[in-house]
């Protein structure tokens, strides 16, 4: 009777798949890869809701769902109209830090503009008691100009501890952009959560500059997580062919895009405007890949259920196909390695869970979220 009780109980947690999943060889144990749901058209972000079993995902598309009791819900009524072409749509989802009692969801989008070009907004709604639907959504920031044909949109969202809000942003492929001040194109921003501007922004007081720009000079950032140690900002973002990197955005600081960069064009030829992989000025990247893995997707491990994967970072990889992670010593990354190489999928997303696993988005017409732990030792 207890053992039926126990299995009862097991079986009964909404984050535990029906069925024992496969497992990968690792440098720290053996990778448990378990399916939890599949049919997602290219999800894009999750986002954990408080009862940390529950979570909400977007579909590229302009889909939100809700993951829970093992099922995906519905489309959620609701959600903005996006620009969903090339590498457009609905892009990531973040919790407001207050959920608990403003029950406030923010989504960034590709958004089209008058003229058939787009750019990346983001806007906040709040989540239905009854779990169906955003109300009352509206935009708190638009990407100025919009300048994109469908790629190079970023976008990710990073509350920090003083509640500000982050904001990743591409450059739409318009590489010189990301040197101008005046526009929004390859900037990290930084916010309030009701989208007004901080007065200690670098900007706020230079003529001729966006007062929301925190750091510039970045391509096309489709990562960033707040280190759980240092509390700092980190992003990544993909560089042409070669150069993706690592960056810790600080205040009012150039990140080189395209002056400097480790990549060259997709045609094997020099970017026109770059001076080479640094340049007086410009911030070198913490870390960077020479072969582009073509990151995505971002997670710092400080979870207690394996210990084996503190002081981790873990980034999807599209072209490579693999969860890659970073050891850290303090904040210098140390080492790399590359997990599920075998599994053949394009990794969107990755973030820990609030049970200590890693949940992961694949990017696929029929994607799948996968959770991943590390099996015990017998």
């Amino acid at each position: 009777m207890f053992r039926l009780c126990f299995l009862a109980l097991i079986c009964s947690s909404l984050l535990i798949p029906s069925a024992l999943g496969a497992q990968y060889p690792s440098e720290k144990g053996t990778v448990q890869l378990d399916r939890l749901a599949g049919g997602l058209e290219h999800p894009w972000a999750l986002a954990f809701l408080p009862d940390g079993r529950s979570m909400l995902v977007t579909e590229r598309p302009g889909r939100l769902r809700l993951f829970a009791d093992g099922r995906l819900s519905e489309p959620l009524d609701g959600v903005p109209e996006v620009f969903a072409r090339g590498q457009g749509g609905l892009l990531d989802v973040a919790l407001s830090p207050g959920f608990a009692e403003d029950r406030l969801v923010y989504l960034s989008y590709a958004e089209a503009g008058d003229d058939g070009q787009a750019g990346t907004s983001v806007g906040r709604g709040r989540l239905s008691e009854d779990l169906r639907r955003l109300e009352d959504f509206q935009v708190i920031f638009r990407q100025q100009p919009k300048l994109s044909t469908g790629i190079h949109f970023g976008s990710r969202l990073v509350f920090d501890r003083d509640g500000h809000l982050f904001v990743a942003l591409g450059e739409n492929n318009q590489r010189p952009t990301a040197q101008d001040l005046d526009k929004l194109q390859g900037k990290v921003v930084r916010l309030y959560p009701d989208g007004h501007v901080p007065e200690d922004n670098p900007f706020v007081d230079r003529q001729g500059a966006r007062p929301e720009i925190w750091s510039y000079g970045h391509r096309n950032q489709q990562g960033a997580a707040l280190n759980p140690w240092s509390g700092r900002l980190w992003t990544h973002e993909h560089g042409p062919r070669g150069g993706d990197e690592v960056n810790i955005p600080e205040a009012g600081r150039n990140y080189g895009w395209p002056l400097a960069t480790h990549g060259i064009n997709y045609s094997f030829l020099p970017i026109p405007e770059a001076r080479g992989k640094t340049v007086a000025g410009t911030e070198p990247p913490h870390y960077v890949w020479e072969k582009s893995p073509a990151i995505s997707g971002m997670a710092f491990y400080d979870a207690g259920r394996f210990p084996a994967w503190q002081h981790s970072l873990f980034i999807g990889a599209l072209v490579d196909r693999c969860v890659i992670r970073l050891e850290l010593d303090d904040e210098r990354i140390v080492h790399e390695e590359r997990l599920l190489e075998d599994l053949d999928t394009r990794i969107r997303d990755v973030r820990q869970g609030p049970d200590g696993y890693l949940y992961v988005l694949t990017d696929e017409a029929d994607g799948k979220l996968l959770r991943l732990g590390l099996a015990a030792r017998e």
